[in-house]
């Protein structure tokens, strides 16, 4: 066999929508983005959101729409992928990394608390493998009892008057933790829909924001328009409103970005959204199929279910105990020889060179190396069949 390890799930449902979009003659944004902008705010339980080119984005727009810059502190966690910290360095200000807890993949929020100082303008918290981060209520209760470290520089960040939580929710579309659905927990969420996500709109991803930023004061039309400006150049108006009788007019109101979504993008995620719910299920159904195969055999596995927490499913992470990377990595080779694709998520940001270059030193991470050290990610994804899944079981159960 021939298992890939995350191939988008495409059927003739997309393609027919993308199709209408191109035979329509709007193929950038437009009405289609709209629209999906509006099912994903249904679905997350958000007033509004915002699509843009990446999560990558979004997170970067984030910071910016709240002033975060030169000067400030960004908290994050060091297991995570680059992107998360990479935007803290976009805007100009300063990565604090925290180690996870003890035998989790977990920022640990306890470090969080201990790492606020006032130079501290947000905390980024990740949904790793699309399980919503279960320490959100701690961590709130944190930033309140922090906030008289907190000098605001700008209207919005007086207004919140306190650290601002986002988080990289890029794995999570589509999960719930204690009733509540990623979107609409922390203060801004960012999700992903590039390729090897859930729901797929090949490249791009959206922002949201909760009724906790709306409480406060931060008007949430406001907030999109300048979302909208921050992706189109500073244009005070797109393509679609320029279409308008009379409507040429418009206004360039800052050298700006290009971050936007196109219709033939939001195309093929309105044409996933009809069947989100499927696929969701066929993931719990997969990751439950995985976990029997392991009881008893020493795998460790993430709990994707329950507790008050339903995972998007999105990737399946597993742990050897006892074996170090080496002996992972020799796993992943065997497997690969078997035509199994096999992963790692991830290595420490520590780990890598560009953070290195930043005074990050893995050794101050021990709980995160020590999560690194022997995980794989096995194939999770809706094009993989129950006998393809078998066959990743049986070869796994030889080598782990």
């Amino acid at each position: 066999m021939n298992i890939t390890f995350s191939p988008p799930d495409i059927t003739e449902d997309e393609i027919q929508e993308v199709c209408e979009a191109l035979r329509s003659g709007w193929i950038t944004t437009g009405p289609r983005t709209k629209e999906f902008e509006r099912l994903i705010a249904e679905r997350c339980h958000t007033q509004k959101a915002a699509c843009l080119s990446s999560a990558t984005a979004g997170m970067e727009l984030t910071l910016r729409v709240m002033g975060i810059g030169p000067g400030d502190e960004v908290i994050t966690t060091a297991y995570t992928y680059t992107a998360t910290c990479s935007v803290i360095c976009h805007v100009g200000a300063t990565p604090v990394l925290v180690d996870t807890v003890p035998g989790s993949f977990e920022m640990d929020v306890e470090k969080v608390e201990a790492a606020i100082t006032e130079k501290t303008k947000a905390v980024i918290t990740v949904d790793l493998a699309g399980i919503v981060w279960p320490f959100y209520d701690r961590l709130f209760q944190i930033v309140e009892e922090k906030k008289h470290l907190f000098h605001p520089a700008n209207e919005r960040q007086e207004a919140l008057g306190r650290v601002l939580v986002m988080a990289d929710a890029a794995h999570a579309f589509g999960a719930a933790r204690d009733g509540k659905m990623a979107g609409e927990i922390a203060d801004f969420s960012v999700v992903s829909f590039h390729a090897v996500k859930n729901l797929t709109t090949a490249e791009g991803g959206a922002v949201m924001w909760s009724r906790r930023v709306t409480d406060a004061g931060i008007d949430s039309e406001r907030l999109y328009e300048e979302y909208m400006l921050l992706s189109l150049h500073g244009q005070t108006k797109d393509a679609l409103e320029k279409n308008q009788v009379g409507g040429w007019e418009y206004d360039v109101v800052a050298p700006l970005y290009k971050f936007n979504m196109t219709d033939i993008q939001a195309a093929m995620g309105i044409a996933q959204m009809r069947r989100y719910d499927r696929i969701l299920a066929r993931r719990r159904q997969l990751i439950e199929r995985y976990n029997e195969a392991w009881k008893d055999r020493g795998v460790q596995v993430l709990n994707h279910y329950g507790d008050g927490s339903a995972s998007s499913g999105h990737l399946y992470l597993t742990r050897l105990p006892g074996k170090n990377r080496e002996a992972c990595d020799q796993v992943i080779v065997a497997m690969m020889e078997k035509g199994i694709a096999t992963n790692v998520h991830y290595k420490p940001l520590p780990m890598l060179t560009a953070y290195k270059n930043l005074g990050f030193c893995m050794e101050a991470f021990p709980h995160a190396y020590a999560q690194f050290e022997n995980e794989i990610t096995l194939p999770l994804h809706t094009c993989l069949t129950d006998e393809e899944q078998e066959y990743v079981i049986e070869n796994y159960l030889k080598y782990c």
